[in-house]
C-alpha cells in the first residue's frame, strides 16, 4: 500500500513540476519570439469575397482593418463562420460591416503567458502585436499551443 500512495504522490509532484516548469517558460517567452510578422491590412470598403481571396491566396487567417491608416478592427477566419455565413451576408458586404471592433493588441516585449491570459480574458484567439505604436505582427492561440507543444519536448 506504501509503494502505491509513494507512486501516486511522485506522479503528482512531477505533474506540478512540469506544469510549473511550462510556466515560467512561457513567462520568459516573448510575444516577439513566436509572433507571425506576415500581416495585411486592407480600407474599410474592402468586401467580404475580396478579403475572403486574401485569405486563401496568402493563406491567412486574420486581416487588419484600417482606417485614416490607423490599425481599427479585424477579420478573421471564425468571423466568416459566425458573423457572414449565420447572417448571410452577401459576398460585396463591405468589411466594416463584419470586423471586430476595437482592434486588440499587445506589446511585443510581453511574455507569451500575458498573450493566452489576454486571449482567454477577451475570449479570442488573435491578437495583433504592436512595438512603438506600429503593427508589427500577430500571435494566435495557435501560436501558443505550438510553443507549449515545443517546450514539453525539452522538460
Amino acid at each position: 500500500m506504501n509503494l502505491r500512495k509513494n507512486f501516486r504522490y511522485s506522479l503528482i509532484q512531477t505533474y506540478y513540476l512540469t506544469i510549473r516548469a511550462l510556466k515560467n517558460d512561457l513567462s520568459d517567452t516573448l510575444v516577439k519570439d513566436i509572433m507571425t510578422r506576415v500581416l495585411i491590412s486592407v480600407d474599410p470598403s474592402t468586401t467580404v469575397y475580396q478579403i475572403a481571396k486574401m485569405m486563401e491566396e496568402g493563406r491567412l487567417g486574420a486581416i487588419i482593418v484600417k482606417e485614416d491608416n490607423l490599425p481599427k478592427g479585424i477579420i478573421t477566419d471564425r468571423d466568416f463562420a459566425i458573423k457572414i455565413a449565420v447572417n448571410k451576408y452577401p459576398l460585396d458586404t463591405p468589411v466594416h460591416k463584419v470586423a471586430s471592433y476595437p482592434l486588440q493588441t499587445i506589446n511585443s516585449n510581453e511574455s507569451v503567458l500575458v498573450a493566452a491570459d489576454l486571449m482567454s480574458t477577451k475570449k479570442i484567439r488573435k491578437l495583433v502585436v504592436i512595438d512603438d505604436g506600429k503593427v508589427v505582427g500577430i500571435i494566435t492561440s495557435t501560436d501558443i499551443v505550438n510553443q507549449l507543444a515545443k517546450m514539453k519536448n525539452t522538460i
